[in-house]
């Protein structure tokens, strides 16, 4: 594995020079703006990064605001309680993208942020006050206490909300599989841990946070 230095030199070549790499790079939120993000904008991230999985992301797009206020726009507590009869509206409401299984996740996950923002002061808290340094275990967490969160969904989600993390792109896993860090797409825990660690260790070198590092793997490619 080489020195963070050295693959940033490889993004500053290919991307036009330090000052055009380092515009491109994305300053994720404080522990506090994480903090006070509400529960419901948690909740619309995480339907709006599983309604685009597999999906055209232009039609989600358009369908957003209708999608808000189909969902009740993702009151947590009042999406929790959704009922069957709340499933058959939504399955006959033409404005939204009448996916049974991607609907049923919305209010899995609707009770999934409801009880751990009942535990923690709110779900931002929760997000915020986890450590950098374990982020692998951070999705590991919503992959498996969520609905339909796992792999790059959860990744994306937390992206979106300006929580500090990486996306395992296609691109980024290319550079770490040149350096020696994983062998294929990562599908195992150790896998996620080696990851984990190369991340860790860059940030220590570079100063740059896992999102920036993210990035600067991605535009190495």
């Amino acid at each position: 594995m080489r020195d963070f230095e050295e693959i940033y030199a490889i993004a500053v070549d290919r991307k036009g020079g330090p000052d055009a790499l380092e515009e491109l790079l994305i300053t994720p939120l404080t522990a506090a703006q994480l903090a006070a993000t509400d529960d419901d904008r948690w909740l619309a991230a995480m339907a709006k990064c599983l309604f685009q999985a597999g999906f055209n992301w232009k039609v989600i797009e358009a369908k957003w605001p209708d999608m808000e206020a189909a969902f009740d726009g993702f009151a947590t507590a009042k999406v929790a309680a959704y009922h069957e009869g709340d499933v058959d509206r939504l399955l006959s409401d033409k404005r939204i993208v009448r996916n049974g299984a991607k609907i049923m996740a919305v209010i899995e996950n609707a009770r999934f942020v409801h009880n751990i923002a009942g535990d923690h002061g709110g779900f931002g808290k929760f997000i915020a006050n986890w450590p950098a340094e374990t982020h692998n275990e951070l999705l590991d967490f919503i992959a498996k206490q969520g609905a339909r969160l796992g792999s790059v969904t959860g990744q994306r989600m937390l992206r979106q909300m300006g929580r500090d993390g990486y996306i395992l792109s296609p691109d980024v896993i290319a550079r770490l599989k040149a350096e020696g860090i994983v062998g294929k797409p990562p599908a195992s825990k150790r896998d996620l841990a080696a990851i984990q660690k190369a991340f860790n260790d860059w940030m220590a070198q570079s100063g740059h946070c896992l999102t920036q590092i993210s990035q600067i793997l991605a535009y190495s490619i």
